[in-house]
Formats: C-alpha cells, structure tokens, sequence
C-alpha cells in the first residue's frame, strides 16, 4: 500500500463518522442516503487525495463535496419518485432524548427547499459560522443569511414551536 493510500485510510478512519452524521441529517434521517453520499463524496475526495492532502484542506474540501453531492442528488429524478419508510430494520436508535422531536424536526429538514435544508444542517448541525458555510456551499455570506432566515421562518410554521427542539436533535 502507498503512503498515498495509508494517509487517505488514516483520514477516512478519523472523519467519516463526521461525515456520516452530516450527511444522515442532509439525508433528514436516511441512513441509505447517507451513506450514498458519503461513498461519493469519499470516492472523490479519493481522486483528488494527492492535491487535497498537500494543502491541509482534506476535511473543507471533504464537506464541500458531501454538501454538492447533496445539491445534486436531491435535483435527480428518480430520487422524488423514491419514498422512504420507517422500517429501517438495521437503523441504530437515534441519539435524541425524545425521538418525536427528532423524527418532527427531520419531516419539518425535509420539507425545505435543498439549499436551505443545507444551510440549516451546516450552521446549527455542524455549528459552521457564515464564512465557512459559504464556501462549502459555494455562495456569498449574504446568501447563507438570507437562505437562514427564510429556512427558520419556515422550520417555526411546520414546527409550530420555537426551535428550541432543534436544540433536542444535536
């Protein structure tokens, strides 16, 4: 095996729990898609490995491709024909203290549009400030404002709550 090889094992080992808990909230809670999306993201982090490594920016850019790979999966067909079922049978329990907080607060992620889904996942999921959710999202700070306020505006409607439960899913 190459050093190549070991240092990109070393990384996956180090942050792909990270990245599965991103994605599985990106996912609103499908286990399946989640880690689709961090195959793919790993599979092409894996390619550019040798540029990555070099600039100290494996997990940035790590999280960049998660957050595209979302974008992207979410604007394909065949994904808004699928349905998902609440019969997981190999899902682990979920970490929250009352799991119909955190089954509302995935129906009510899943309902946003898929850049405001994202923006809410990454600044109060993964506690990302402004500047670094948009460059992971690849937009203006002012965008990620905008694209948060309008998601918790309609996070409280379909809540019907203060986001207080939000607070119950970290």
């Amino acid at each position: 095996m190459s050093d190549r090889d070991t240092e990109f094992l070393e990384y996956v080992s180090a942050h792909r729990g990270r990245m599965l808990r991103t994605a599985r909230l990106l996912a609103s809670g499908d286990g399946h898609w989640a880690e689709d999306l961090v195959q793919v993201a790993l599979t092409r982090l894996y390619v550019h490995w040798g540029k990555v490594r070099r600039e100290d920016g494996a997990a940035r850019y790590a999280d960049r491709i998660l957050v595209n790979a979302f974008l992207d999966e979410r604007r394909r067909m065949w994904r808004r024909r699928e349905a998902t079922t609440a019969d997981l049978h190999d899902a682990a329990p979920p970490p929250s203290q009352d799991p119909a907080d955190r089954l509302s607060v995935l129906d009510a992620l899943s309902k946003l549009p898929r850049r405001q889904h994202a923006v809410v996942v990454l600044r109060y999921f993964r506690d990302l400030d402004i500047q670094t959710t948009a460059e992971l999202m690849g937009c203006s700070p002012g965008t990620v404002k905008s694209q948060t306020s309008r998601a918790l505006a309609t996070l409280r409607d379909l809540l019907n709550d203060p986001l207080e439960t939000l607070e119950n899913v970290r």
